[in-house]
Parts: C-alpha cells; sequence; structure tokens
C-alpha cells in the first residue's frame, strides 16, 4: 500500500511468451507401477502421488479437486512422471487374468504423509469477507480511531508496522499525526479498541511494509527476528495476524522461513495476508508469487493492487489489459488461479476512491461484477476467465479512512454483494 499513493508505471510492453512445458514419457520396456487413482475429494500435498487415465502424477503442493490431467503444465499442482500400468512394450501372449499393476478403485484413508484433511484456517472469517487498511498517519484521508472502523469491514489490516535497528524486527507505534487528529490517542486506547473489533467478530492483522517500508528480510537471523518480533506484537495487541505489504523488494525464502516460524508460534488461527502489486503476480517465479505458493498451505489471502498500475498481461498471455476495467481485475486474477493458489486465496484489491490512488479506480459496482464474472462466469467484460471460481475470496480497498471520506460506497456496495456470491 502506498501513503501517498504516487502512481507506479509498471507497463508491460513484452513478456516472455514462454509456452507450456512438454513432457516426454519413458519408452521403457515396462511403464511404471500406477499410483493410487486420484480422488477429486482427496488432500494432496507436495510429494504424494496419484493416477488417472494411465498416467502417474505428484503434488507440487497442496491440491485437492485439481484433476492432473487437467493441470499438470509448467505452473500447475501436478507434475507428470509419465505413462504407468500400461505392462511390457510387448505384451505376452496370454496376459495374467489380474494384471499385478492394477490401481485400487479407491484411493487410500491416509495419504502418504497424511495431509489435512481441510484447507488451512483462515482465522474464523466469512467464506468471502471484506478487508479494508486502516491508516496510522493522517495524509488527508478522514483519520479514524481504530473503534471507529465501519462494520462493514471483516478484516482490518493495521497500515503499518515499523522497522528497527535490529534487520527484520518490526514495531507498532501510533502516529503522533494522527493521535491529534483524533484528540488523543494512546497505546491503551489502541489495544482496548482492537479488542473492541474483536467483540464485533472482525479480525486485526498488523501490516509490515507500505510504499516507504523499510523492513528486510534476507537471512536466517532476518526471519527469526522477524517472527519473534510480530508474535511479540500479536501478543501485545491482539493482533491476529499480519499482513505481508513488502514494495521494495522481497527474499522468498527467508520469508518464507519467517513466516513458518511464525505460525508454529501462534498456531492454526494465524492470518497470513500478502499485497503484492501487479507486477509481483505475473509470473509464478516472481519473488511475492513463490511465497505464496511456497506456503500455500498456512497461507489465508493475497489480495494484489489492481492499480497504480500500467497494461498488464492476463492468464491468457495473450492481451495487455488497461487498469480500471472489469477486464483488468478478472484477467490477472486468473493468473494466480492458474497458476497455483486456491480461489478462497485470492481477492480483489481496489482504491476506495480516485484519491486513494494514482490510478486504477473503478466504481465499486465494477468491483462487483468483476467478483461476479470471477465466481459466476456473469457480467464479465470481453475477457471471461477459463473457469468459474466460486471460493474466491473478496475483496480489499485502500483504504478504509479514504473509503469513510468518500461516503463509505466502496463498503455500503461491495460488503452486502459478497454475501450473493455462492
Amino acid at each position: 500500500m502506498k501513503r501517498s499513493r504516487s502512481v507506479v508505471l509498471a507497463t508491460v510492453t513484452a513478456l516472455v511468451a514462454a509456452g507450456a512445458a512438454t513432457y516426454f514419457t519413458s519408452t521403457a520396456s515396462a511403464a511404471a507401477a500406477c499410483a493410487p487413482a486420484w480422488s477429486s475429494s482427496q488432500v494432496y500435498v507436495g510429494g504424494n502421488t496419484a493416477s488417472q487415465n494411465g498416467t502417474n502424477y505428484s503434488a507440487k503442493w497442496w491440491t485437492q479437486n485439481e484433476s492432473p490431467a487437467t493441470h499438470s503444465g509448467q505452473w500447475d499442482v501436478w507434475k507428470n512422471d509419465g505413462a504407468c500400468g500400461s505392462g511390457p512394450t510387448t505384451p505376452p501372449t496370454t496376459p495374467p487374468t489380474t494384471p499385478p499393476t492394477t490401481p485400487p478403485t479407491t484411493p487410500p484413508t491416509t495419504p502418504p504423509t497424511t495431509p489435512p484433511t481441510t484447507p488451512p484456517s483462515n482465522g474464523q472469517l466469512p467464506k468471502h469477507f471484506l478487508t479494508g487498511y486502516w491508516q496510522n498517519f493522517d495524509n488527508g484521508a478522514a483519520p479514524l480511531k481504530l473503534a471507529a472502523v465501519p462494520n462493514n469491514y471483516d478484516l482490518i489490516a493495521v497500515a503499518f508496522a515499523d522497522a528497527t535497528a535490529t534487520q527484520g524486527a518490526v514495531t507498532f507505534n501510533l502516529d503522533p499525526g494522527l493521535a491529534s487528529a483524533v484528540g488523543g490517542y494512546t497505546d491503551a486506547q489502541f489495544k482496548a479498541d482492537v479488542a473492541t473489533l474483536h467483540s464485533r467478530g472482525k479480525k486485526v492483522v498488523i501490516s509490515v511494509g507500505g510504499e516507504k517500508g523499510t523492513v528486510s528480510v534476507s537471512s536466517s537471523a532476518a526471519a527469526t527476528a522477524f517472527a519473534d518480533s510480530v508474535y511479540r506484537l500479536m501478543t501485545t495487541y491482539g493482533f491476529d495476524g499480519v499482513d505481508i505489504d513488502l514494495e521494495n523488494g522481497l527474499n522468498a525464502t527467508y520469508m518464507a522461513q519467517a513466516l513458518r516460524s511464525l505460525r508454529a508460534k501462534a498456531g492454526a488461527n494465524l492470518i497470513i495476508t500478502m499485497a503484492p502489486q501487479t507486477i509481483d503476480m505475473q509470473n509464478p517465479q516472481s519473488s511475492y508469487f513463490a511465497l505464496a505458493l511456497s506456503i500455500k498451505d498456512i497461507l489465508t489471502v493475497v489480495f494484489t493492487q489492481f492499480y497504480n498500475s500500467g497494461a498488464m498481461l492476463g492468464c491468457d498471455q495473450m492481451n495487455a489489459y488497461s487498469q480500471g476495467t472489469v477486464n483488468f481485475i478478472t484477467a490477472l486474477a486468473c493468473i494466480q488461479t492458474q497458476g497455483g493458489l486456491r480461489p478462497d486465496q485470492v481477492a480483489v484489491g481496489l482504491p476506495a476512491s480516485t484519491r486513494a490512488a494514482g490510478g486504477g479506480y473503478v466504481a465499486p459496482t465494477v468491483v462487483n461484477n468483476a467478483l461476479d464474472c470471477l465466481a459466476r462466469g456473469t457480467n464479465c467484460g470481453s475477457f471471461k476467465p477459463p473457469a468459474t471460481y466460486p471460493g474466491i475470496a473478496g475483496a480489499m480497498t485502500w483504504s478504509i479512512n479514504w473509503d469513510v471520506t468518500n461516503g463509505n460506497g466502496f463498503a455500503n456496495t461491495v460488503k452486502p454483494h459478497l454475501s450473493t456470491l455462492p
């Protein structure tokens, strides 16, 4: 997120047009035995194997109800391990009555690594939820105490934590300018406001980064410092998790280490969100996308900032779509679902008003149209996603303060619509 919301010109005029990976099966005299048959209801994690239509596959990460036959491309969840179960290249004259490689008719009840039977907890958020950023500074948007956040928001991200002299470590300080603008605001009052939001059924996370953020997690020591300091803020203020909004570089390896360490401390209800810019989610090999996939089993949601951007390629890899349109939102959102994230880990992020960002504002009704297009395949623009995603997580806006300044048009329009999604 950006405190001044200056435009980041990330215009893409040409991206690598790499084709899908080509897989070659073995020509050995005998194919491998088939793994247990793939089941749409079974949960698989990285390394688990399954077979479908005479081909073995291995999962790259957490997956459920994603057919290996249609999800085994270069960036997809399944790796094609080659043909299985066909027996020798030249079969015997009289084949055995029961081939030794016949797979079981049902998958085992317990997969080899005993993966979870349900997706990771999202901290008891609604199926489709609205997220907003609360500004811990005064920049012309309506200054608010935390408890004054309108009730339409389900998840509130406090922007932002502050870097310390220790690499990776963060702290939190109420901004003196904000405190003055709201007639005084103490640490004790802020903690009480977090508790008040909890009493209303809301979740509150601390956001790390922003346009001016200088937090860097680029070593094991920094990862440990990050996890320890964020957990300390959670226990001090009552935060339910952390939002990663690092806009000046991110090391996926060490940030993943930090977040897994934090999860070990905080437990299964830890909320982990990410707010990358559009350029960060164009390719699963980029640092932000790679981080999201590497922590898919503990990640709550990614709400990409679909604004302050130039034209970007969509998941069709054919057209560059301009920001400020339903096409831009839907074509870029499906890069994430096609690239390996579950639909419930994808939300759309838009500015609350024209003053909240340098570009990319759309009317809240357009946000609703994009959600309909992604969830139902209706109200699309000229671009229609290759599938529908009824589990789409919801929407995010920068910021709650700018929305209040603008008469709460975003929250009052989008929040009720979320309850109509399948």
